[in-house]
């Protein structure tokens, strides 16, 4: 099977200057390279010849772990913290933003944010937890 070299007249898959995407063309004038004018058949706006432009590769963004997220936080936080001036955790207690705690569990905490009535966010080692509180 040949193909037969394009000529006037003859539909061809171009980019549409107005359309701003890839669609089906009509030659208008050819050159000695190729086609040099062409009409949009969507638009049916005339201009020159540009070649269909190959698709846009969608971008993928890898979904970051929270838990690196707040590892990192935590070991950028960690040499600033006092262990010493940490109280006990109780769920009893009353907190507040960048008080320091110390989980029978978890083990050493900064209060982050007051999450609703009776709840803090601590941040410890292992992560991100709620706590109960007075």
């Amino acid at each position: 099977m040949s193909e037969t070299a394009p000529s006037t007249g003859d539909p061809i898959e171009a980019r549409c200057t107005k359309c701003r995407k890839n669609t089906s063309h009509t030659i208008i004038i050819m050159g000695e390279e190729g086609p040099e004018k062409v009409q949009c058949g969507t638009c049916d706006r005339q201009h020159k010849y540009r070649p269909p432009t190959a698709p846009r590769k969608p971008a993928t963004r890898k979904p970051v772990d929270p838990r690196i997220a707040e590892r990192k936080e935590w070991e950028e936080l960690r040499p600033s913290l006092d262990s010493a001036a940490a109280r006990d955790y109780s769920m009893d207690g009353e907190y507040r933003v960048n008080n320091l705690i110390n989980h029978p569990l978890f083990g050493l905490g900064l209060v982050q944010r007051i999450a609703g009535a009776r709840k803090v966010d601590v941040l410890f080692e292992d992560g991100r937890k709620t706590m109960r509180c007075k």
